[in-house]
């Protein structure tokens, strides 16, 4: 008999996605808020995100090497991380601070717990945490756009959120103060267009998250559009909120999950002392990710219930 049966461990279905694909497609979603921050911000962006992902890729194979595990720098995973922790950060910004966050994101949040698939917060989203707490003025000082008209170093500026008075058309191409990678909102629905249509995520998070945080400033009185495309709400909804590590797998723990990031997100920014709150809402969620995945996982076909007072 030429047919041959084989006995393997599950699973017995395989595809051709891995790790690195999908990190590979994560950074070509990323390029239109690369090159949107080199035209607004310039050159100098290009060297902050440089200096982001060669540290993360170094304290990964650092911090593996020490710990005595197998080298995982090819999977660019930390690649995605230094590429995110970058965007998130201004322009005029440190580089050491920025080596910094690096190491806090990579060492700490991610590799002390296991590496990547353990870590319980998104990385990128710690680190900003940290130096937002640690360097809140480096972390608050704004450039203004197009630094060829004003020079790199020559003016600072407050964000849409503080000043409240930036045009939809500024707020979606990007002519305004923030971070490299959340300035622009064109390129940020650009990427999460090509994730969805590469199947990379699932656009029920970035959709609710979107929708759960308009709703909540209409209730609240605000302008919803202006919230929506202010701030890092869709660089946190697309990129982030959307980590399969610190999300929920199932479809409704999906929508539990974007709806607490984008009520969290507008109560935030109206109520805290600080004008962002997506950091903060999405690493907040990811903490009650197992408790989401626990209430809305089906039962096993087939399972009989606890009668009361079994303690079995």
């Amino acid at each position: 008999m030429d047919n041959k049966m084989y006995v393997s461990s599950s699973p017995h279905f395989r595809c051709n996605t891995s790790t690195t694909k999908i990190m590979l497609d994560v950074i070509i979603a990323l390029v239109p808020a690369v090159i949107a921050s080199v035209i607004f911000f310039g050159p100098y962006s290009l060297m902050l995100i440089g200096v982001c992902i060669a540290s993360c890729v170094i304290c990964e194979y650092i911090s593996r090497k020490i710990m005595k595990r197998d080298t995982t720098i090819g999977d660019l995973s930390a690649v995605v991380t230094g590429l995110l922790l970058a965007l998130n950060l201004p322009v005029n910004i440190n580089p050491l601070i920025a080596v910094f966050g690096s190491i806090v994101a990579i060492v700490v949040v991610k590799q002390m717990f296991g590496g990547i698939g353990m870590n319980f917060v998104n990385p990128a989203i710690a680190a900003r945490i940290v130096l937002l707490v640690s360097f809140p003025n480096a972390m608050m000082t704004w450039v203004e756009p197009f630094w060829y008209k004003a020079g790199v170093d020559a003016t600072t500026s407050a964000t849409p959120l503080v000043t409240g008075d930036v045009s939809y058309v500024n707020l979606l191409l990007g002519n305004h103060g923030g971070s490299l990678g959340e300035t622009c909102a064109v390129a940020l629905l650009l990427g999460g267009v090509y994730l969805v249509i590469r199947k990379v995520i699932s656009p029920i998070i970035p959709c609710v998250y979107i929708l759960s945080a308009g709703v909540m400033s209409l209730v609240l009185g605000q302008d919803p559009i202006y919230q929506i495309l202010s701030g890092g709400l869709l660089l946190g909804a697309i990129f982030m909120a959307t980590d399969y590590v610190t999300s929920p797998y199932t479809k409704w723990g999906k929508v539990i999950f974007a709806i607490g990031c984008g009520v969290l997100t507008i109560l935030l920014r109206t109520f805290s002392n600080m004008p962002e709150g997506v950091s903060f809402s999405i690493i907040l969620m990811n903490i009650l990710v197992p408790l989401i995945e626990m209430v809305t996982t089906p039962k096993a076909f087939g399972k009989a219930k606890k009668a009361k007072g079994d303690k079995k």
